[in-house]
């Protein structure tokens, strides 16, 4: 590297952003993800030993994926290879393996493989690296905002070691914040006032994300003037305008998506209205699409309500209509009433019970036939072959019952339906017993 090259890198990293130039460069700087690398944790054990295997970082932004591939980087005697999933394709990933043997041929040195994003690799492209990890010869470490077991094929995550990385805590951004505040390479060169309240503001708005943090705090600096002290006064009035709105984690086909419409479900189905509206109110912030919530509680009004309050599947429905019909921000009053209203329903499971139960031995089970006396015998013939005779009409005798068999013959007393004790499926399975009885 030249003189003007060096020059010219020094310029570029004073003009990196805040949360690039505050990247820590060793274990002892990371903060945060004590379960991973905390003291005596076996990862934290493996850099310090340079002792590694193929690793998978999965997890929120900000939490820390890339900065501890870096720090894994200048703590590590291998050699180093970083590459995108977003802007590589197989031909870079053949040349990075192929310069990775040459190496370890000519100096016998092994390479450490970072892909950022290595959920956006497709099946062939992540196939081309299962051989150089299965031998040995590249060490990888896969980032990922994605659960891998859904987004990484299965072959690369057997042969990997796998590490959940939480969104931060509040002390644990406040703790980066005060760094960057004192350090040169940050802040330490402005003269900055905010309170600790100011800080902490920050932190959770941040919501877990050290980057959205580091950017909040650089914002609110370089949009203030200095006063006649030249000192930078930041308010709460600032960091809210330039942190505009709450960051959440959510990506419509990731985790947080499936994580939180189980959430909102479970409430549901828990008979928590509290919690139900909590979840709806997260999605909707999250910018969930109305009309999958609608269809979700259109499903559960029949799998955990059914029978014991029929009421709650035209509830689910109307406010489905209702989305489509009057649309956002007032469908949420729509969404809401349904939520609530399914939420204190009275609970039965007995219609996905029975619908289960009974495709279950269709499936496995052999296709017996119908009993001639249910055949149709509406066609030319039928009645010669015996279609229909002995059916009874159930409306010719009392009651509008009569007693027959309906199910064929080799499993005849089977019981699909069983019905809850609760709501109006209780009142409805009186009726059909008193009815039974004429």
């Amino acid at each position: 590297m030249n003189l003007f090259e060096n020059e010219s890198r020094s310029k570029l990293s004073e003009l990196a952003p805040l949360s690039t130039r505050m990247r820590p460069n060793t274990i002892e700087e990371f903060v945060g993800q004590g379960e991973i690398v905390g003291e005596g944790k076996a990862l934290r054990r493996a850099i310090v030993e340079d002792k590694l295997r193929s690793l998978i970082f999965w997890g929120p932004p900000g939490s820390g994926k890339t900065t501890l591939a870096r720090i894994i980087s200048s703590a590590t005697k291998f050699y180093f290879v970083q590459i995108s999933a977003v802007t590589s394709n197989i031909a870079e990933i053949r040349k990075v393996l192929a310069q990775a043997k040459e190496r370890f041929e000519i100096e016998n040195k092994k390479t450490i493989l970072f892909i950022d994003e290595i959920h956006r690799f497709n099946k062939s492209q992540q196939d081309a690296l299962l051989h150089a990890v299965e031998d040995g010869l590249v060490i990888l470490i896969g980032a990922t905002t994605e659960n891998p077991y859904f987004e990484v094929n299965p072959p690369l995550v057997s042969r990997s070691w796998l590490f959940e990385f939480k969104p931060l805590l509040e002390e644990d951004l406040f703790k980066i914040l005060i760094r960057a505040l004192k350090a040169e390479k940050g802040l330490g060169n402005e003269k900055v006032e905010i309170s600790d309240e100011g800080l902490k503001q920050i932190a959770n708005v941040a919501n877990g994300d050290a980057r959205s943090a580091l950017n909040i705090l650089e914002a609110a600096v370089m949009t203030t003037l200095p006063d006649e002290t030249g000192a930078r006064k930041i308010t709460k009035v600032i960091v809210e305008d330039v942190s505009q709105k709450r960051k959440v984690v959510y990506g419509k086909g990731g985790d947080a998506h499936y994580d939180t419409i189980s959430a909102f479900i479970k409430s549901i189905r828990g008979s928590d209205p509290d919690a139900a509206i909590y979840w709806l109110a997260r999605m909707l912030y999250a910018g969930e699409d109305p009309k999958f919530i609608a269809r979700r509680m259109i499903i559960v009004a029949s799998e955990d309500i059914g029978l014991a309050n029929s009421r709650a599947l035209e509830v689910a429905i109307a406010a489905s209509r209702a989305v489509e019909f009057v649309g956002l921000p007032e469908a949420r009053l729509n969404l809401a009433h349904a939520a609530i209203y399914l939420s204190l329903s009275p609970k039965s499971n007995s219609v996905i019970t029975a619908i289960n139960n009974a495709q279950k031995d269709v499936e496995n089970e052999m296709n017996y036939l119908v009993p001639k006396h249910l055949r149709s015998s509406h066609y030319f013939g039928a009645k010669k072959l015996g279609h229909g005779q002995d059916y009874k009409y159930p409306h010719n005798f009392p009651g509008h019952y009569v007693k027959q068999d309906y199910l064929p013959e080799e499993i005849r007393g089977r019981k699909y339906y069983r019905p809850a004790n609760s709501g109006q499926e209780k009142k409805i399975l009186e009726g059909w017993e008193k009815g039974k009885k004429g």
